[in-house]
């Protein structure tokens, strides 16, 4: 039977949330995207070290670069719709500060950093891991249930940017999360020419079929319906495939895995690291 209360509040919608509110649970997915995001890095042996003999240009640079990056990041999935750069310029703040607060909290309860320790090496150690966990604040929105990353609207142009962009990001969603093991290292020591020949056509099979797997086709003005299956495996499977080799590159030398290391080596180190960037690139626009 059906109570008056229940019969009352039938037709009724619900009260929108207060701002407070809106906030409050905005940082509550802010935090826990970055846990989500940074978690298998905090707790990797790897990452320890990097924060203390992790040459500090590399570490500065990378800092620096992630500004921008979280900058334009908010625009498609940040805390909430903004619509100036002086919104994602403070949900970048507040990213990069969820991510200094979140990295420092996790090391400290894991051990991992104690007021003992040089001062150099307590701020290096939370550095490094502030960045992943400041991006996961920001993708914190589309992973926790705030919606999904969306293309800029516009011209096609605009468009195949913003998917570009968001596949960069991608890729370093899952790159990150290997580039400091030592298994990267091993892998490519143990691959020879053709293992990796046969890994660069396996990721981009892989990649083309998250392409069409996630609807770019017909789905997004970067690629109208009718666009023949060549132009999406160029601008998007290739076009990806190069972004996350270029980012893998990156990764490796801030992390400082091409030093005093021949060509072909890094070459296949690339390789083995473009794997998963690569298939976090073509999955972008399901995990962002």
């Amino acid at each position: 039977m059906v109570t008056q209360r229940q019969a009352a509040g039938a037709g009724q919608t619900p009260a929108p949330a207060s701002p407070q509110r809106k906030i409050l649970v905005g940082l509550g997915r802010g935090f826990g995207g970055a846990l989500i995001f940074s978690l298998p890095m905090l707790m990797t042996m790897e990452m320890w070290w990097l924060g203390f003999y992790m040459d500090r240009f590399r570490l500065a640079l990378l800092l620096i670069l992630n500004l921008p990056l979280l900058t334009i990041l908010s625009h498609y999935a940040g805390f909430e719709e903004t619509f100036f750069w002086r919104d994602d310029l403070r949900d970048m703040a507040v990213a990069y500060a969820i991510g200094i607060v979140s990295s420092f909290v996790a090391l400290s309860v894991f051990g991992i950093i104690t007021l003992a320790m040089p001062p150099g090496e307590f701020v290096g150690k939370i550095a490094v891991q502030s960045v992943p966990a400041s991006i996961g604040a920001l993708l914190g929105r589309s992973q926790l249930g705030g919606g999904k990353a969306r293309p800029e609207g516009g011209t096609e142009q605009a468009s195949y940017a913003s998917e570009l962009f968001l596949m960069a990001v991608g890729a370093l969603f899952l790159g990150l999360n290997v580039a400091p093991t030592e298994e990267m290292v091993l892998i490519s020591y143990k691959m020879t020419e053709w293992h990796a020949l046969a890994l660069i056509v396996l990721s981009m099979l892989l990649m083309h079929a998250f392409v069409y797997a996630v609807e770019f086709k017909g789905s997004d003005p970067a690629l109208p319906p009718g666009t023949p299956w060549w132009s999406a495996f160029l601008r998007f499977t290739v076009a990806g495939y190069a972004i996350a080799s270029l980012i893998s590159l990156y990764t490796l030398w801030t992390f400082g895995r091409t030093d005093d290391v021949s060509l072909v080596q890094i070459l296949m180190s690339v390789v083995v690291l473009g794997f998963p960037a690569a298939i976090g690139a073509a999955a972008a626009r399901l995990i962002i």
